[in-house]
């Protein structure tokens, strides 16, 4: 049976050759059966991750052993902190259309991803737009705090999403959904498309006892 560590690796190289992200951009991190984090370390390609070459914090972000980690511990350790058992894996991403959302105009930075499809406000629940600060930067750590475990999924505004869920595998399918539905947002944004109406997003709410803000 395959461990989490060799889990990450395959789905960074997924992600990596299906164009999710591009260069040494984006990060990966799982939480381990002994409560460390696994994360990608700093200047990595997804597609090139090694189990035995991840790097490896404790519960509190300190690092402890592997290659120096990526410099977005700050976001990642935020989620764990907060999101407690509902946080096994953290995926954060410089997804094309996603980013590009970002971009343009929207005021509702507290629910920021149109609610086109059902499997969107299912695996996402309600995205917050967070402002842009430099790469790395501890109050991207802050604002995510700051959200209190409410969100799963957050977009960095001129950066990239970031996702959260039980599992590894479960937090790189919700951020696929993530730039699939950015992606119908970005190409419908000048048609007035027909997003999913409150009655239709409190039956789905209510069937799959979703978080809901």
């Amino acid at each position: 049976m395959k461990d989490d560590r060799e889990i990450l690796c395959e789905l960074g190289q997924s992600l990596y050759n299906r164009g999710y992200t591009h260069g040494s951009s984006g990060n990966l991190s799982v939480r381990l059966k002994d409560g460390t984090i696994a994360i990608s370390p700093t200047g990595i390609s997804l597609a090139n991750l090694e189990p035995e070459k991840l790097s490896i914090l404790s519960d509190h972000g300190e690092h402890l052993s592997g290659p120096k980690p990526t410099k977005e511990v700050p976001l990642h350790q935020a989620f764990y902190e907060t999101r407690g058992d509902r946080a096994g894996a953290v995926v954060h991403l410089h997804s094309c259309y996603s980013t590009a959302l970002s971009l343009v105009s929207n005021n509702n930075t507290e629910d920021w991803l149109p609610h086109l499809t059902p499997y969107s406000i299912m695996q996402l629940g309600q995205v917050r737009l967070l402002p842009y600060y430099l790469p790395g930067h501890p109050s991207i750590g802050e604002e995510i705090r700051g959200l209190a475990g409410r969100h799963c999924a957050v977009m960095l505004a001129n950066h990239g999403p970031v996702v959260t869920a039980k599992n590894i595998e479960a937090a790189v399918y919700a951020s696929e959904e993530f730039e699939a539905t950015a992606k119908l947002a970005f190409l419908t944004r000048a048609l007035d498309p027909n997003a999913l109406t409150a009655e239709q997003i409190e039956a789905l709410v209510s069937q799959f006892a979703l978080e809901w803000n």
